[in-house]
This record gives C-alpha cells, structure tokens and sequence, in this order.
C-alpha cells in the first residue's frame, strides 16, 4: 500500500461535480489560493485518514459554495446569486455543498492509498484550528481553480493534499 494519498486531477473534480450537480461546469486551472480569513472567508473541508491524521483540505470560497449547494438542491440561481452577492450562506446551502464535499472523500481513495473521509467542515468565516490553518496556503501538492457552474456563476476552489 502506498502511504501517500493521491492528488485528484482538475479533470477528476470537474466531473465528480458535474455528475452531483447535473450541470456542466467550467474549470480553469492556475487559480488563486482561497484564503478563508480574507473578505467573506470560505467552505473548509477537513479530510483524515483512518487514524484521524489530517491528510487533504477542499476550500469553496463562499459564491461558488453557494453556487454548488444551490445546484445540488435545486435552488433557484437568483437566491444563490444574492447569498454569494451578501456573503452569506444559509443552512440550506452549507448542507448542500457539504455534501459535495462529503462526496469529494472519493477523489483521494485509490487503491493504493489510505483510506481517507471527510471530518469536519467549517463555515465561512469560522476560526479554523492551528493544525489546519497552518496548511491552507503553503505550498504542498495542491489544485487551484475557478470554477463555473452553468446557469449559477463563477467561484474559486482550492483543494490540498498534506
């Protein structure tokens, strides 16, 4: 078994999103990094391996989280435009894109790999804990892209693997 979990490819995520969202989703690579601490923060997905050691991150920044919880739940594109627009997501939207993320756990296990699950997530703006804040923007093996959800908009999505 390799002891190293795999970077999933920009195509790998593009396609696991568009299957859960039934849209086409548009991926540019060569992002910027998401910083959750900067203006309306972002979606933080905490990834650890079967001995609970950290092992990968997926950040939405907050219009593309809500832009996917708003295609996930068939939620009309005008209410996820205003809750990207205020920075503000509702309930509703956090449980939607956390289940993308919760879905996400599939991109990391290989057959050759720890298994690895989604552990927590954290809301936009909510203090993330030393171990995890310290990751978020070094430079380790990492995809950043923009995204765009056909008939939603556009958002930024960073995912890390420590």
């Amino acid at each position: 078994m390799s002891e190293q979990t795999p970077l999933p490819s920009a195509k790998d995520v593009r396609e696991l999103i568009e299957g859960l969202v039934g849209r086409d989703v548009d991926v540019t690579t060569g992002g910027d990094m998401i910083d959750p601490t900067a203006g309306d923060g972002a979606l933080v997905g905490v990834y650890v391996d079967r001995r609970l050691t950290l092992t990968a991150l997926v950040l939405l920044d907050v219009p593309l989280a809500a832009y996917v919880g708003a295609a996930l739940g068939l939620v009309p594109a005008a209410q996820a435009a205003a809750a990207a627009e205020a920075g503000d997501l509702s309930d509703n939207l956090v449980e939607n894109a956390g289940e993308v993320l919760n879905v996400m756990a599939s991109l990391f296990n290989a057959e050759d790999a720890p298994h690895v699950r989604l552990d927590t997530i954290y809301r936009p703006l909510q203090p993330l804990p030393a171990d995890v804040a310290t990751w978020v923007l070094a430079y380790v093996r990492r995809t950043d892209l923009d995204m765009e959800i056909a008939g939603y908009g556009k958002g930024r999505f960073s995912l890390l693997v420590i």
